[in-house]
């Protein structure tokens, strides 16, 4: 097994002791506050994976003496937060995550300690997955940040492992186009989606790990399975539903209120298409209706010319008006 790379310290803050030291000179001493500034140092990573090379490239960039310096945290009027909670909210501001707005998502932040946070690093980082990528992950879902490492991580990418199929390497891939995977129940939400796909005709394992992984942590109850039924209650059989969904599985990522309905509208009184072109072209309710399938459809309409619906919606603004002269001249 190839060893996998594990980066220096998100938190190094060694530069700036003199400066937070003047700020709070009766509570802080260098070097606790320097092991505790540390989101997570090099011996513990170590010691808890073994097999990981640790990288001499330092993990902060050169302006994180002044976010120390500056942090409203450490300004008088925020003296009675205490010392373990600012090193918590500067560890996740050095990281790229919005301390504020993740605290707000995940009240839980609260209490877990700086020592939690830095093991779910660790691990993710044992996975695959870069350290540029967690302010991305981390401000998405922050309920990764207090998730147990045993009993929520470690299932997921045993899951994507053996259930997809995805090896090592691609971990980092999956988890960056859905961080939600993350944050989902492997028995109660991925393998029962997983199983309601596969039923309907998902073959493609590689497809929904890396393209489509957002179907995994969708309700079946009460998202996918109400999609198909809205698509047959306008008239679609069942068997054609389901192949509109496999050939366009974003489909079942689309509001039926702000999405299918008001397409459909428009679809049937102003543009009056068939549903036979719907069936054939489904990805129809991926363009937007006001930038893309109304100016088309009106500029078509003034010109006379007749369009098969990917033609008008697929081709670029120049293929566009190209086939708006050819339809006008030969009308």
């Amino acid at each position: 097994m190839a060893q996998t790379r594990i980066d220096e310290p998100i938190v190094s803050v060694s530069s700036s002791l003199s400066s937070a030291q003047s700020i709070h000179p009766n509570t802080m001493r260098a070097s606790p506050l320097h092991s505790s500034f540390c989101c997570y140092s090099s011996s513990s990573s170590s010691s808890s994976y073994p097999n990981s090379q640790l990288s001499t490239k330092p993990a902060i960039k050169p302006q994180s003496s002044s976010l120390l310096q500056e942090h409203p945290l450490y300004s008088p009027a925020h003296s009675n937060i205490s010392l373990q909670f600012k090193e918590k909210i500067l560890c996740l501001e050095i990281m790229g995550v919005d301390s504020g707005r993740a605290l707000s998502l995940n009240p839980s932040l609260h209490s877990v300690s700086l020592h939690s946070i830095h093991s779910v690093v660790s691990f993710l980082q044992s996975k695959g997955i870069h350290q540029k990528d967690l302010a991305r992950i981390f401000g998405m879902c922050p309920r990764i940040l207090t998730s147990d490492i045993r009993s929520d991580l470690a299932p997921v990418f045993a899951f994507l492992s053996q259930d997809l199929k995805v090896p090592e390497h691609g971990f980092r891939r999956a988890v960056n186009k859905c961080p939600r995977l993350l944050v989902s129940s492997v028995p109660d939400q991925l393998k029962p989606a997983l199983f309601y796909l596969q039923r309907l005709g998902f073959k493609d394992l590689q497809a929904l790990a890396y393209q489509d992984p957002v179907l995994l942590v969708s309700s079946v109850e009460n998202t996918l399975i109400p999609k198909l039924k809205y698509l047959e209650s306008i008239g679609f059989l069942r068997d054609e539903t389901v192949d509109m969904v496999l050939r366009c599985p974003a489909l079942f990522t689309f509001s039926i209120e702000n999405n299918f309905k008001p397409k459909l509208e428009f679809f049937r009184e102003e543009m009056q298409r068939t549903l036979e072109e719907l069936k054939d072209f489904p990805q129809y309710f991926a363009f937007s209706l006001e930038k893309r399938i109304k100016p088309r459809h009106e500029e078509a309409m003034r010109s006379r010319a007749r369009l098969p619906l990917p033609v008008m919606l697929k081709s670029t603004n120049e293929e566009f008006h190209e086939l708006i002269k050819q339809g006008t001249s030969s009308t």
